[in-house]
């Protein structure tokens, strides 16, 4: 059965702790099918990862700055009978990213296929635009291969896997089993910057493309299917989720810290929050990083709900800038990204544990492609990967560290900020680490290093029958995205086997990938 065919008569309770995307996404589903839905959330408002600092300028984007995989949006506004049109300004970006390398030269992926071609024939000659041909068709395969079996999947196995490859065995010549993401590169591509270029997209899920499994080449085709910018920022996006919640009976509690869940026998009956006030309910969901219910943060009795979480190897973690300024230098789009001297040599210094000397640096323009003149201040979030907080311990001297890191190297491109930073403009492992609790500063859950990660994964269904988990660090995986398809099934799962009492629309197929994650 299909979401849309389960309305219910039902009035169970449900709480769900955690206001991040999966949360909310989960909220505006049980809530228009008859639920009585409370969300506990122990920031002050809603959206979890989807964060901004205020500058001078107003809200400033330091989590995701675009959406990617679009049907799958759709697909949860019009499961509640909307549009998302009618709630979203959303602005489709025809660069997909600029990329920039230390010799001088720069490349343009588009929204399409021949424009990205022909950009590639510009600038590295034929062969490497007939490489990127086929290296496009074949990641578009794989997508294709994985999409239904995997992602859309609340269960995935390897016998679902391998069903899928049997399926069309030609597939098996694309997913380099035994090859790690960049050394199945340097086969697909004879020019290195092409190389670098599509290996970053290991890093949107949180790995190293030197130790990620080949089959992770499938993500960048999230992008390739189209990026968009929303007006107002991503919170929009949670703020809309949240009224929509709202207008269908939805509960929000803020500044309320989940310190317990409680059991009786194999079941949930209730949480405890951080005013020693308990919270009954028939159902919950868990919107947070599954690694703090396996190291007992939120009491012994639901450890066993993600075991294996409590020890296994974590993605990477992230140096966030978020700032005003006004810059000079290059011509900016919304993503750009400013590739280092020495390829993937920053995830060697990762791995020891250090802050990566010669990192890959992306820089988000958020005032640009908007369709709209940019002010002389604009509004910049730039990232830089990092080890998470179990590899290296923050110092007294890592924001000077950083911050020389970071606007030095720009400035060897020719990329120049004027703005007063502060401390409160940057965000490390650390930082993330105190705001999404027993994450380690991990961003995107257990580490993507091996062919079946995404196999590993804690699923949405927990062995407390009553006990659901949704967010990134849970299958399909990380990113806005792959978040709100978790909620999806996660909510397909709470409803099953309950009976449609009335009608609710048909609702598109969503487009996906197995982990990919936006930035």
């Amino acid at each position: 059965m299909t979401l849309h065919q389960l309305p219910l008569a039902s009035k169970d309770k449900v709480i769900i702790v955690g206001a991040g995307i999966g949360g909310l996404a989960s909220s505006v589903r049980l809530s228009h099918l008859g639920y009585q839905v409370s969300v506990f959330e122990k920031a002050k408002n809603a959206g979890g990862k989807l964060r901004t600092i205020t500058g001078s300028t107003g809200d400033i984007d330091v989590g995701p700055t675009v959406l990617t995989l679009l049907p799958i949006f759709k697909k949860l506004f019009k499961s509640v009978g909307e549009d998302i049109f009618e709630h979203i300004e959303l602005v489709r970006q025809k660069i997909i990213a600029r990329h920039w390398w230390p010799d001088g030269t720069s490349l343009d992926l588009h929204d399409n296929f021949e424009a990205s071609r022909d950009a590639i024939l510009s600038f590295s000659g034929s062969n490497s635009a007939h490489e990127f041909e086929k290296y496009f068709f074949d990641t578009k395969d794989l997508f294709s291969c994985f999409e239904t079996p995997v992602m859309q999947n609340p269960k995935p196995s390897l016998l679902d896997m391998n069903r899928a490859v049997l399926s069309n065995p030609r597939i098996l010549t694309k997913i380099h089993p035994y090859r790690s993401l960049s050394g199945s590169l340097k086969s697909k591509f004879s020019d290195y910057r092409l190389q670098q270029l599509f290996a970053r997209y290991s890093t949107y899920v949180g790995g190293s493309p030197l130790e990620s499994p080949a089959l992770l080449s499938l993500i960048w085709q999230a992008e390739a299917r189209g990026v968009w910018s929303i007006k107002g920022g991503m919170k929009k996006l949670a703020s809309v989720l949240e009224k929509l919640a709202l207008d269908r009976g939805a509960s929000f509690t803020y500044d309320s810290e989940v310190k317990e869940f409680n059991t009786e026998g194999d079941r949930l009956v209730s949480i405890t929050d951080n005013l020693g006030n308990k919270h009954r309910a028939d159902k919950f969901i868990f919107n947070g990083d599954p690694r703090a219910l396996a190291v007992g943060k939120l009491g012994h009795a639901v450890k066993k709900a993600a075991t294996k979480e409590a020890n296994c190897d974590r993605s990477l973690s992230a140096y966030v800038w978020g700032f005003d300024a006004k810059v000079s230098g290059l011509d900016l789009v919304h993503h750009n990204v400013f590739f280092s001297n020495e390829p993937n040599s920053e995830f060697g210094e990762i791995k020891r544990g250090k802050m990566p000397s010669d990192p890959s640096i992306y820089v988000c323009a958020q005032d640009r492609g908007k369709n709209a003149p940019y002010p002389d201040i604009e509004r910049f979030e730039i990232i830089l990967n990092a080890p998470p907080v179990s590899k290296r311990k923050s110092t007294p001297e890592d924001y000077e560290k950083c911050k020389e890191t970071t606007f030095k190297r720009l400035e060897t491109f020719g990329l120049t900020f004027q703005s007063k930073l502060k401390r409160g403009n940057l965000t490390t492992p650390e930082d993330f680490e105190a705001l999404f609790p027993a994450s380690d500063g991990s961003l995107y859950g257990r580490s993507p290093h091996s062919l079946l990660a995404t196999l590993r994964r804690p699923k949405c269904v927990t062995p407390l029958k009553n006990l659901f988990l949704v967010g990134g660090g849970v299958h399909p995986g990380a990113g806005v995205p792959m978040a709100t398809l978790c909620a999806q099934l996660a909510v397909e799962e709470i409803t099953k086997g309950q009976i449609s009492t009335s009608t609710f629309p048909q609702m598109d197929t969503p487009g996906g990938t197995l982990t990919a994650s936006t930035r």
